[in-house]
């Protein structure tokens, strides 16, 4: 049996759905889903993690740390080479998003066997689907990977197929930092086009990106969506009360029309794994509640998204939900 650690959410999350659970011996101080994962071992640390700074700190502070020590990440050594991994399941995509993969590989020759490596860096939704292979070959389980892609696939072109006849095509804002204003990037714009929206604003395939909030004013986007990297919903609600207070937020017409939504970023859209199609089913339902009613009923535990209504604008005097939407989408 082949032992694994995964310093990656995403990769655990992969792991998870291929049936491989019982053989993660490891996991990141991040991954916490299937609830199996928070019984694993944590391999490593990162000093702001659960920090309670604002989203301007943050940014500050893992660009100082970047600048200093080239990541922001720590690795439990002993502990590494205690658990004997087979299989170390990393990536090359995000120096803020896990253990940069210079490191983890220099770190996993110096251990018994060694371990083999595996690197998920994808920037489309086919990525990946081809990492969810990768790590069923490298673990001996390629028939399972054929399945699970298949079941994945079908509900992304039904998404697909049905956004596609909808002649009505949204201009989407897919946010992913508010302090300083960070575009969506890689699979993010992709996901709203399946959907049947666009995004002006976002990079296709590319590593998102600071830009300028005039950008934003311009763009004039119909619906706005808070998917805040490493964010929940409760962490996003506070960068909402900054964002409002943005020059002009206002009079962009997804503030003024109520068509601002926040989304557990954390263990959807930010994490390229299995439950990237569940974004896509969230995205369709923001965006077209009316032709994908089966993506707005999911009940009332269901705690994925929400929506702010106009009425918190300008004066934060509540938060609502369209009856439609009901259950789904929670109040705060």
């Amino acid at each position: 049996m082949t032992r694994i650690v995964s310093l990656l959410p995403a990769a655990t999350e992969i792991a998870a759905a291929l049936g491989l659970m019982d053989q993660v011996v490891g996991v990141s101080h991040e991954c916490d889903f299937p609830t199996e994962a928070n019984e694993r071992p944590r391999v490593t640390r990162c000093a702001v993690h659960g920090a309670e700074l604002a989203s301007r700190e943050v940014d500050e502070w893992v660009r100082r740390a970047l600048h200093d020590n080239g990541s922001i990440y720590t690795i439990d050594e002993p502990l590494l080479r205690k658990l004997q991994p087979g299989v170390i399941l990393t990536q090359k995509l995000c120096d803020v998003c896990a253990v940069g993969y210079g490191t983890v590989e220099r770190l996993a020759q110096t251990l018994p066997g060694p371990p083999r490596v595996v690197n998920l860096e994808p920037t489309s939704l086919a990525d990946i689907f081809e990492d969810i292979r990768r790590v069923a070959e490298t673990c001996d389980v390629p028939e399972r990977a054929g399945k699970l892609i298949e079941n994945l696939s079908e509900r992304v072109e039904t998404v697909r197929k049905r956004a596609a006849t909808i002649p009505d095509r949204s201009c989407c804002f897919l946010m992913e930092w508010v302090g300083p204003p960070f575009c969506s990037g890689h699979w993010g714009p992709e996901l709203v086009e399946i959907a049947g929206g666009q995004d002006s604003l976002g990079r296709k395939h590319q590593p998102s990106a600071q830009i300028e909030w005039q950008e934003v004013l311009d763009a004039r986007p119909e619906i706005i969506v808070l998917a805040l990297c490493g964010y929940d919903i409760e962490r996003a609600r506070r960068d909402y009360e900054l964002l409002r207070r943005f020059p002009g937020f206002g009079s962009i017409p997804a503030a003024d029309s109520g068509q601002v939504y926040i989304v557990n970023a954390s263990a959807y859209f930010a994490r390229p794994g299995p439950r990237i199609v569940d974004s896509l089913e969230i995205l369709a339902g923001i965006l077209h509640a009316t032709e994908f009613p089966e993506f707005v009923s999911r009940g009332p535990d269901d705690a994925r998204v929400v929506q702010i209504k106009r009425l918190m604008w300008p004066d934060a005097s509540g938060v609502g939900v369209c009856p439609t939407l009901r259950n789904l989408w929670t109040t705060f």
